[in-house]
C-alpha cells in the first residue's frame, strides 16, 4: 500500500480545531493528575514511556484474538489521560499517547524486514461526529511518525468499515460484546489487495475483553490479510477467579476497568 493509499488528513471541523486552539492558549493542569499547569506533568509522561509494555489482554480471550501487547495499565492517570483525548478533545495528549501506543506496537512485533501497516479500530460514526475525530485514527498516526522516526518503516491503513450499527459496548458483558460486534466489520474488496506485503497490526486505544480487536482480526482474515499482532495504549486487568492479585505482574496489564 503506498503512502497516498494510506494519508488521509487530520479529522477536521469546529469541534477539534477549537478544542486544539483552547489547548494550545489557556494553561490548564495535567490531565493525567490535575496538578501543575503544562496539561501533562512529568510523572504522568513518565507512566507512558513504553517501559511497561508487553503482553496483555483477557485471560479468557475470546475466540480469534491475536496477540495483544499494552503499554500501561488502564488505571490512574493513564485513564484520565485516555478519557481526555477521546472524549474532552485534549488533541496534544495524542503525541504523547501516541508514543505509548508505538512501544506496544514494538513489543508486539519484535524486529522484522517489511513494513508495518498499523489497522485502527474504527469508531462508529454518530461517535466520531459526537467527538469531532476519531481517536484511534489520530493515536495511529501519531504511534507511526514515532515508529518511523526511529527508523521503523510505517503506514496507517484505515480500512476497516462498520457494516451495521452496533450497541455501546458500555456496561455489556464479554459475551454480550462478542454477540453485538459477531460480523460488524468489513474490509472492502477494493482495498484488500493493496494490504499484501506488510506487517499488519491492529491497533486501539484500549483492550478490555478483547472482542472489538477480535472482530477486526476476523474482518482482516476474511479479506485474505490476517494481522501479525495488535497493540493498545492501556489494558484492563487480568484478573484470576476469586483472587485478587495486588502488585504488578510483569509483562502483564493491571487495571480497573474502563
Amino acid at each position: 500500500m503506498t503512502s497516498r493509499s494510506t494519508a488521509h488528513p487530520p479529522a477536521s471541523g469546529p469541534a477539534p480545531a477549537l478544542a486544539a486552539l483552547l489547548d494550545l492558549l489557556l494553561p490548564v493542569r495535567c490531565a493525567g493528575c490535575g496538578t501543575g499547569r503544562l496539561g501533562l506533568c512529568a510523572d504522568c509522561r513518565g507512566q507512558l514511556d513504553g517501559t511497561a509494555a508487553g503482553p496483555a489482554g483477557p485471560l479468557r480471550p475470546p475466540p480469534g484474538l491475536p496477540p495483544v501487547h499494552a503499554a500501561a495499565p488502564y488505571a490512574g492517570p493513564v485513564r484520565q489521560l485516555l478519557i481526555a483525548h477521546k472524549e474532552r478533545g485534549a488533541l496534544r495528549l495524542a503525541t504523547p499517547l501516541g508514543a505509548a501506543l508505538a512501544a506496544a506496537v514494538r513489543s508486539a512485533t519484535g524486529a522484522g524486514a517489511a513494513p508495518l501497516l498499523l489497522v485502527p479500530v474504527p469508531s462508529v460514526r454518530a461517535a466520531t461526529r459526537a467527538r469531532g475525530h476519531d481517536p484511534t485514527l489520530r493515536l495511529a498516526r501519531a504511534a507511526a511518525r514515532e515508529l518511523r522516526r526511529g527508523g521503523v518503516a510505517t503506514l496507517v491503513a484505515p480500512v476497516l468499515r462498520h457494516d451495521r450499527p452496533v450497541a455501546d459496548q458500555a456496561g455489556l458483558r464479554a459475551a454480550e460484546r462478542l454477540r453485538n460486534l459477531d460480523g460488524a466489520l468489513s474490509v472492502p474488496a477494493r482495498v484488500a489487495g493493496r494490504l499484501a506485503g506488510h506487517r499488519l497490526v491492529l491497533v486501539d486505544d484500549l483492550v478490555t475483553t478483547g472482542a472489538s480487536l477480535a472482530e477486526a482480526a476476523r474482518a482482516l482474515r476474511a479479506a485474505g490479510c490476517p494481522p501479525r499482532a495488535a497493540a493498545t495504549v492501556a489494558a484492563t486487568a487480568r484478573r484470576v477467579p476469586g483472587r485478587e492479585r495486588r502488585g504488578p505482574v510483569p509483562g502483564e496489564a493491571r487495571a480497573q476497568p474502563g
